[in-house]
């Protein structure tokens, strides 16, 4: 079954299956990456929280947890250390996503240490600006996906084929991606692989607190929200009393209800921060393993492409 995902994402990721775990704060650490590495998807270690030493021992931890690939997104923004690439590079990993910043800033760099380099892109705009400044590949996110977002969403269902149009290097699909269903439209729209954020959330491996996963659970495709269209970074979170206070309000920065982050992240408290998270949370009815996630979304992915081939045949 995993041989027929090849592609050049494969390829270049070194994995069977063409589904990468999003770097999301806190939450991409070696519990949840090593689980989807060993799954045969890609395990991505985040550097979102800043938190850099906390970090470097996840990205040790890996070593012990999977001898598969993973990878490593370097979230500019949120980097306090810009000597997170040189250990990046020391550690040996040879994927890497970049984001929440320019593409010019690190990936000459990344690309001298040997590095695959895919930079994160909300636009067409800034899609060309990666490619220009050399990257290998792109990871597209359409603004229904969760976490930080361009102000200007742009659904994945008219940003992957606008992009795809006009660029030729490999893409990676995010926003909106829980199984085959989404994985197949990807891959007609013109990407190699995809990208699961919320799903991985919700996850039996995700670190978070089961109220977190509970609420994802129970979210109707409508319960996110949109927060800090007015200034930087906007954001998508799940629809609770303190967000959807907050989501037509043009006076304050919703970053700052990060400063209870971890009462919510690992104590449960919904209300303490913002609980991240895509519109795919209303397609989203259990908590289920990692391994069980990929395994069902590959082998639905080509089962489906395979009927749709056979019911539409070239005449």
């Amino acid at each position: 079954m995993t041989k027929q995902f090849d592609n050049r994402v494969t390829e270049m990721l070194g994995v069977d299956i063409p589904i990468v775990q999003a770097p999301m704060g806190w939450i991409a650490r070696s519990q949840l990456a090593s689980a989807v590495s060993n799954a045969g998807a890609l395990g991505i270690i985040e550097t979102s929280s800043g938190e850099l030493d906390v970090i470097k021992d996840e990205i040790r931890k890996m070593r012990d947890l999977t001898d598969k690939p993973f990878g490593v997104n370097v979230a500019q923004a949120f980097v306090r250390d810009p000597g997170i690439v040189d250990f990046v590079i020391d550690q040996g990993i040879k994927f890497v996503t970049t984001s929440a910043g320019s593409p010019v800033r690190y990936t000459a760099q990344l690309k001298e240490g040997g590095l695959t380099v895919f930079h994160v892109v909300p636009t067409l705009h800034g899609a060309l600006k990666a490619v220009d400044a050399g990257v290998d590949g792109l990871l597209v996110e359409g603004g229904e996906g969760g976490g930080f977002k361009n102000p200007r969403d742009v659904a994945t269902m008219v940003l992957l084929p606008l992009v795809r149009s006009k660029v030729d290097v490999p893409i990676i699909a995010a926003g909106g991606m829980l199984d085959g269903a989404t994985m197949a439209a990807a891959f007609a729209l013109g990407a190699e692989g995809i990208q699961m954020g919320t799903r991985m959330v919700s996850s039996v491996e995700s670190p978070v607190h089961e109220n977190w996963k509970q609420a994802i659970v129970d979210a109707a495709e409508t319960d996110t929200v949109m927060l800090n269209r007015h200034t930087s970074p906007a954001l998508r979170a799940l629809r609770t009393p303190r967000t959807e206070s907050l989501e037509f309000d043009t006076e304050h920065n919703a970053m700052e209800l990060f400063g209870r982050a971890m009462d919510l992240y690992f104590g449960g408290d919904m209300d303490a921060a913002l609980a991240l998270g895509g519109q795919v949370a209303g397609r989203i009815n259990e908590v289920r393993p990692v391994a069980d996630i990929i395994r069902e979304c590959a082998e639905d992915c080509l089962a489906l492409l395979h009927e749709l081939a056979k019911q539409y045949p070239l005449p």
